[in-house]
């Protein structure tokens, strides 16, 4: 099966993938993606999935075939949307012979003592059937991925054989890569550093920390977006100055030339919009109305929120429903909506909870559950 290279113009520089967290870590990827990733054309045996380089993977599946030789083993492993080849070479456990057992342990276990020999030929042996599955048993798998004869196939460098009578291993297993492709793989790796020489991570963080020090400082309880425009510029790399003293004769042809990227102005109004879209994220902001005139509300400064939070914990955990246990947060946050505002997130609740919790005016039954005093 042929498989096409990364084109060269889309593949990002190899001195920028140890930017990336996947390049380190042993990607838990499905078999049908390890299958066609596309691989490298400045760095044979580096592959990519959505320009995320990788060449080490994770795989839990099924053993469906297996071939054995004198120094490795060679499984095929369907983790349920493909089948994959890991060749798993044997470590010195299986090439060593075990101990001839001798005068001195026989009397030692006559005696009843510990027996050395003995103990050291069972871990031997469960070491050995770890590594050793039969069709139908189930394999993790750890290693680099290798392309040998045309076919995909992962050189294992760690392999055993997982006990799971109750499927909870790959119960937990289907859970958690799905989480790890929404949260990461799916996502495109944030390589490229910025003008300035930091991340467009990091200048995000940058706004979103002056922003909160300006609420901080100002004691702000609303605001509008153009009252911290001008706060965030400083974050804006200067455009150069293209016409000087000796270059007037040339200003009217300059000012024609089309300017490559955005302006200053257009990168400020971008770096706003994600740092108050990071800033609604973590619920520090909300805006109360979505209208044409956008205000946002400071989450820690709306005492109207507050209060209504308050007030829905204080009556409805007089209720017998929740006199016990108290309201639990999604009670809470639908109570909320109905009374003060449809657009209070679930974060923005958190943060209102965890106010009124450390002023003693809510207290935390169990996790997720609250009741006035």
């Amino acid at each position: 099966m042929q498989r096409a290279a990364m084109d060269p113009a889309e593949e990002p520089p190899s001195m920028l993938w140890g930017l990336d967290p996947v390049f380190s870590a042993f990607a838990r990827l499905y078999v049908r993606d390890i299958l066609v990733m596309t691989e490298s054309t400045q760095v044979p045996g580096i592959y990519f999935y959505k320009l995320h380089p990788i060449y080490k993977v994770d795989v839990l599946g099924t053993v469906v075939y297996k071939r054995e030789r004198d120094d490795f083993f060679c499984y095929g492993v369907d983790d349920g949307t493909g089948v994959i080849n890991c060749l798993c070479w044997k470590n010195d456990l299986f090439k060593e012979e075990d101990p001839a057992p001798s005068g001195a342990q026989h009397s030692d276990g006559a005696q009843g003592g510990f027996n050395l020999v003995a103990e050291l030929k069972k871990l031997r042996e469960t070491q050995r059937s770890r590594c050793r599955l039969e069709i139908g048993e189930l394999l993790r798998v750890r290693g680099p991925v290798k392309t040998s004869r045309q076919q995909r196939e992962i050189m294992a460098s760690t392999f055993y054989k997982v006990d799971d009578p109750v499927m909870a291993v790959q119960v937990a297993w289907m859970m958690d890569v799905p989480q790890l492709y929404r949260l990461c793989y799916d996502k495109p790796p944030q390589l490229q550093p910025d003008a300035a020489g930091d991340s467009p991570i990091s200048v995000v963080g940058k706004a979103t920390n002056i922003i909160k020090d300006f609420f901080k400082q100002k004691s702000v309880t609303r605001f509008r977006p153009y009252d911290v425009q001008d706060l965030l510029q400083p974050l804006i790399p200067c455009q150069p100055q293209t016409a000087s003293a000796d270059q007037l004769c040339c200003v009217t042809v300059a000012v024609k030339e089309p300017v490559a990227g955005p302006s200053a102005c257009q990168q400020l109004r971008q770096l706003l919009k994600e740092a108050l879209q990071v800033l609604q994220d973590e619920g520090v902001v909300y805006r109360k109305v979505k209208s044409q005139d956008e205000v946002y509300n400071v989450t820690a400064r709306d005492t109207d929120l507050l209060i209504a939070v308050k007030d829905v914990i204080r009556e409805d955990s007089r209720r017998e429903k929740y006199a016990e246990k108290g309201c639990h947060i999604l009670h809470v946050l639908s109570a909320v909506r109905q009374r003060h505002s449809l657009n209070v997130s679930k974060a923005t609740l958190q943060l209102v909870l965890k106010s009124l919790e450390c002023n003693s005016d809510i207290v935390s039954t169990s996790e997720d559950h609250y009741t006035a005093f």
